[in-house]
């Protein structure tokens, strides 16, 4: 995706943020922090163990994707990847699941694909772009969170496992 699709999206991920939380838009990062990581305190399914608490001082993609996505699908091995890459170094990937069905299908699929990384079951308020995340126009859809929850990459599809290392790497790096 381009710089300028990727930055127009980011900017409509910080028009939901901030239509949402009353602020108003100053450039860089959207600064939800608290919020982001309230919207995230979700049920989990599969067996990777989730405890929201331990999200704030990591680097955190969050993936909203589907069972019924093609493209989601194909974005699994990338989201794995980068999990066991960066997880060790402060990083931790979050999926959450945007199917309606209230986990009786991605409940499954998360436990038979054992992903490294939690995989979220989305809420009524989530689904209708109620969150700090506004709504949610297209799957799969990532946002990337620095150290300190607030957003500073957003796409839609699949984007590149180069680009998003590099992204990582950056706020890996950074205070």
């Amino acid at each position: 995706m381009s710089p300028v699709r990727r930055r127009a999206l980011l900017g409509a991920v910080a028009l939901g943020v901030l239509a949402l939380t009353g602020a108003c838009a100053h450039g860089g990062p959207v600064d939800a922090g608290p919020a982001f990581y309230r919207a995230l305190w979700l049920p989990s399914v599969g067996p990777t163990r989730y405890d929201p608490r331990q999200l704030p001082g990591k680097v955190v993609l969050v993936s909203f994707m589907a069972t019924w996505c093609f493209p989601c699908l194909a974005d699994l091995p990338t989201l794995k990847q980068i999990q066991e890459t960066y997880g060790p170094q402060g990083f931790q990937v979050v999926a959450v699941g945007m199917d309606i069905d209230e986990g009786r299908v991605l409940g499954p699929f998360a436990n038979h694909y054992a992903f490294p990384y939690p995989v979220l079951l989305s809420d009524e308020r989530m689904r209708a772009g109620q969150s700090a995340f506004g709504r949610i126009r297209a799957l799969p859809s990532t946002v990337l969170l620095d150290k300190h929850g607030r957003a500073v990459a957003a796409w839609q599809g699949i984007e590149g496992q180069a680009d998003v290392a590099k992204a990582i790497e950056k706020l890996l790096k950074a205070d």
